[in-house]
C-alpha cells in the first residue's frame, strides 16, 4: 500500500492489512509463519510537511535459537509512532548532517512512502538481539555437541585456560 501525499492533503488515511506469506521479504534467517497483520493510520501535518504513521502489527516468524540451534517459533506483536519528513534536497550521493532532535525521524522522498517497507523495518527492530527459543535454554554442550536440553552430557569443561597454567604454580 502507497502513503500518496496528495491523498493525505485531503483526509488521513486509515489502514488495516493482512499480507501474505512471501509478500514482504525478510533475511533469510527468518521465515515467515503466518500473515502479517497491521492496523493504524497516517496523518500528514501540511504545515510542516511531516507524516505520522501510528499503528500496530502481528507475526510469527520461525528462526533458529542462538544456543541449541533448533528451529523456533517468534510470535511478534509490536506498536509504533513513527516520524517522517521530506528528504533535503542535496546533491546525489552527499552526506546529510543530523542533529540528536532528528535521530528520531524518517525521511521520505517524492510523493509518499510504501507501508510495506515501514511494517518490514519495524518487524527486524523488533526481533530480539539473542534469539532463544526459551529463556532457559541450556544450549549445546561445547566438548561433545549434544542438545543439552534433550540430553544430559555429562562432559567435564575446563573453566580454566592452560595459557595461565604457570601462574597457578606460584
Amino acid at each position: 500500500m502507497f502513503l500518496d501525499i496528495r491523498e493525505l492533503e485531503q483526509k488521513p488515511i486509515r489502514f488495516e492489512q493482512s499480507l501474505p506469506i512471501g509478500e514482504i521479504q525478510f533475511d533469510s534467517e527468518f521465515e515467515q509463519q503466518s500473515p502479517l497483520n497491521a492496523s493504524g493510520n497516517v496523518e500528514l501535518h501540511v504545515s510542516t510537511e511531516e507524516l505520522r504513521v501510528r499503528g500496530k502489527l502481528q507475526v510469527s516468524l520461525r528462526m533458529e535459537c542462538d544456543r541449541c540451534t533448533e528451529p523456533f517459533v517468534k510470535n511478534i506483536e509490536e506498536e509504533f509512532d513513527l516520524v517522517y519528513v521530506p528528504s533535503p534536497e542535496t546533491s546525489p550521493g552527499a552526506e546529510i548532517a543530523i542533529g540528536p532532535k532528528d535521530s528520531h525521524v524518517g525521511f521520505y522522498d517524492g510523493r509518499g512512502l510504501e507501508l510495506n517497507d515501514i511494517l518490514q523495518e519495524q518487524v527486524l527492530l523488533a526481533l530480539p538481539l539473542q534469539r532463544v527459543c526459551r529463556e532457559d535454554c541450556q544450549g549445546i554442550c561445547p566438548i561433545c555437541g549434544q542438545n543439552r536440553n534433550e540430553t544430559e552430557c555429562h562432559c567435564r569443561t575446563q573453566l580454566s585456560d592452560e595459557r595461565w597454567s604457570a601462574l597457578r604454580k606460584l
